[in-house]
């Protein structure tokens, strides 16, 4: 088997928790026409410890990784959580050993430069750090209780938004969009910003018709009252959590809390599918500010990099 077969055999092994973007058919959806591959790290009885997808480019006959489109994170998984370890020093140890395993792999790609952020939960880079890799923290914002709305929504702040959502709320339907739908819906939606749009329809509609067909997405639209689609949201979701993968709002809808209202339904259907919800994290002052006006707690991703010279390397 190859490691890419392997990887599925264990992404498909429900005693185990491959969070969402780090799952085989994900990276198969989101590397259409693209290369990807993963490393893996085994204990003394040949069993997968530790497992790093990743998506391989080059460009002038040097390689580079990189993290795919409408992925938040990928980078390493470890097989063990904290909880599976006597002490805090058997687990960094166990850490220690499988990323150096990976390390020693990643090095035989002969990659120039390198970029993946890792998934939240993995708070230990040292291992990387020691191999010469840098560290960036970057954040998203999480609700960890998805199946207590009542507390979502109290904890939004009481402010313009809510307001909007109760106004909007009576006067608008939920219905389920296809993918092919919702990939013209999202490419109109930029049009009608002047917007350039750096999202292939075709990967689009791929990826939201491959998380349907496995029910693990929900593609949703929020119509008004004349019949209008004013918005549209893809989220796909495993058993743990759901993510605020791509919003699409006409610009003539956002103001009167189209999306918010969009949102808010969303939340409710998926109480009870997924533990926590995730909204996908962004640097960007007034973005964060909106992430956090539902509640939604931040939390710490680690993007991993390093570059070497270009003279370091060629194909």
């Amino acid at each position: 088997m190859t490691a890419k077969e392997e990887y599925r055999a264990l992404c498909e092994d429900t005693s185990l928790h491959i969070p969402l973007f780090q799952q085989h058919w994900w990276m198969e959806a989101v590397c259409v026409g693209k290369r990807w591959d993963v490393l893996l790290a085994r204990d003394k009885e040949s069993v997968i410890q530790a497992a790093l997808p990743y998506l391989i480019g080059s460009k002038l006959g040097l390689r580079y990784i990189l993290q795919p489109q409408l992925t938040q994170y990928n980078g390493i998984w470890y097989r063990k959580h904290a909880d599976e370890f006597p002490s805090e020093r058997h687990r960094l140890q166990y850490e220690e050993r499988m990323a150096t395993a990976i390390l020693e792999q990643l090095e035989q790609l002969h990659t120039v430069y390198y970029q993946q952020t890792f998934a939240p939960g993995i708070g230990n880079w040292m291992p990387f750090f020691h191999a010469g890799y840098k560290q960036t923290t970057r954040y998203t914002y999480r609700l960890e209780h998805l199946a207590d709305t009542d507390a979502i929504w109290n904890g939004m702040s009481r402010n313009e938004r809510q307001r909007r959502i109760e106004h909007l709320l009576p006067k608008t339907r939920l219905e389920s969009m296809s993918a092919e739908q919702f990939a013209q819906f999202q490419s109109h939606c930029r049009t009608a910003r002047g917007e350039r749009n750096l999202l292939p329809s075709a990967l689009v509609e791929g990826v939201c018709a491959t998380a349907l067909q496995r029910s693990q997405g929900l593609c949703h639209g929020l119509r008004d009252e004349a019949g209008t689609l004013m918005a549209a949201l893809f989220v796909p979701y495993d058993r743990r959590c759901a993510y605020y993968l791509i919003p699409a709002v006409l610009p003539e809808y956002e103001r009167v809390g189209a999306m918010d209202t969009l949102i808010w339904l969303t939340l409710q259907k998926l109480s009870s599918q997924c533990r926590s919800f995730d909204f996908e994290g962004s640097m960007i002052r007034g973005i964060e500010q909106y992430y956090q006006s539902f509640g939604a707690v931040q939390t710490p991703l680690l993007r991993i990099s390093r570059c070497k010279p270009t003279n370091a390397f060629r194909l």
